[in-house]
């Protein structure tokens, strides 16, 4: 059975990783309200569907990707059940075709593994290297679940809150797009 702990408001006492302690930080600076859980190791969408019931929202799908150069990077938020297209994606921002970056690139440029990606990851890219696109599906929903940087806690935040209070401190602007 798949372990997920009560709802929680609080940051963790200990953290995993410097990304997740940089998470909670920035949040409790904005002064921005959560609700987070903490579960078995999560990784695919599939495994997030408790924790949506749990949470009462939906996860979002947070890609990581680049060009074929692995020059230009993305950091794609969309709903949890898209099926991504590198076509449609690179239709809908007028670019090249993409594909998803190495594993190590994601790690190094914005402290997450693979199953771990997220908005908070961007906190990281001290370079601003990493563009930030939304989904208008995303963006239209009251609530934004996502992971906090670990794939064994998982938060729910209000998605203007991300949009218009934590993306500006984390200086990304994002780019909404209808995909």
């Amino acid at each position: 059975m798949f372990y997920i702990s009560e709802i929680m408001r609080t940051a963790p006492k200990e953290y995993k990783n410097q990304l997740q302690k940089e998470t909670y930080k920035a949040l409790a600076q904005l002064e921005i309200p959560f609700e987070r859980v903490e579960t078995d190791e999560a990784v695919t969408m599939d495994d997030c569907v408790l924790i949506d019931q749990k949470l009462n929202m939906k996860m979002v799908k947070t890609l990581f990707l680049c060009n074929r150069k692995k020059t230009i990077f993305y950091l794609f938020i969309t709903t949890g059940r898209k099926v991504f297209d590198t076509k449609h994606f690179s239709s809908a921002l007028g670019i090249s075709r993409v594909s998803f970056a190495p594993a190590e690139m994601m790690e190094e440029m914005l402290g997450n593994k693979i199953g771990a990606a997220t908005v908070f990851g961007t906190l990281l890219d001290q370079d601003r290297d990493v563009q930030v696109i939304i989904d208008k599906g995303v963006a239209d929903e009251e609530f934004y679940g996502c992971s906090d940087g670990t794939t064994t806690c998982y938060m729910k935040i209000r998605t203007e809150d991300i949009i218009e209070r934590f993306l500006p401190f984390a200086k990304h602007k994002p780019v909404i797009v209808d995909i």
